[in-house]
């Protein structure tokens, strides 16, 4: 094998790797957005009710 072969066979398993790791980080991010919506939320009403400013 020569430099060139190394090189692309080390570029495919790199890109291969890299879409796995994206398919993984979406998959978490899709699976936490629920609760992460429901406890934004519940801070923006905590805020909005209970927390009074300067007013």
């Amino acid at each position: 094998m020569s430099g060139d072969n190394k090189n692309l066979i080390v570029t495919i398993l790199a890109i291969i790797g890299a879409v796995v790791v994206a398919g993984w980080v979406l998959k978490i991010t899709f699976n936490l957005l629920g609760p992460l919506l429901l406890i934004g939320v519940a801070v923006l009403i905590y805020l909005m009710f209970f927390k009074k400013g300067p007013r």
